[in-house]
């Protein structure tokens, strides 16, 4: 498993350096949330995450089942909304997380496969762990 590590940049209030095996990579926040929006948010890593592992699973999909899928793009939005907003919530006082994911899939497709390839996005790796439980450890070193 690669290892992740977050640190401070020292650029600006919020911006973080990000290394993963060969890659640096920079988060921030958006001015309006103070930071210098020299990178993407957290949360657009988060997107970032699901819309990559999204469109890579179809990809895998497609060509191990010979789809003529030419082309994939999703788009990605993240919102707190209050939970009297959603249906089958059980708290309607506080805020959950709502993430729309739209998927273009282009090429010669019946509509049988565009059917399995939808179902096949929301078995993505990413997918299942954001609708799992997540547990997450955290120590002090």
């Amino acid at each position: 498993m690669n290892e992740i590590i977050v640190r401070e940049s020292g650029k600006n209030k919020f911006a973080q350096e990000i290394i993963t095996g060969n890659h640096i990579l920079i988060a921030d926040e958006p001015i309006a949330s103070g930071g210098n929006d020299t990178g993407p948010s957290p949360y657009d890593f988060l997107l970032i995450a699901l819309g990559t592992c999204t469109s890579m699973t179809l990809r895998m999909y497609a060509d191990l089942k010979k789809i003529p899928l030419e082309k994939i793009t999703v788009k990605l939005k993240h919102e707190k909304i209050h939970e009297s907003d959603c249906a089958n919530c059980e708290n309607t006082n506080s805020k959950i997380d709502l993430i729309d994911r739209q998927i273009d899939l282009q090429g010669n497709l019946t509509q049988e496969q565009r059917i399995k390839l939808l179902n096949i996005a929301n078995k993505c790796p990413v997918h299942l762990t954001l609708t799992s439980k997540i547990i997450i450890n955290s120590k002090l070193i």
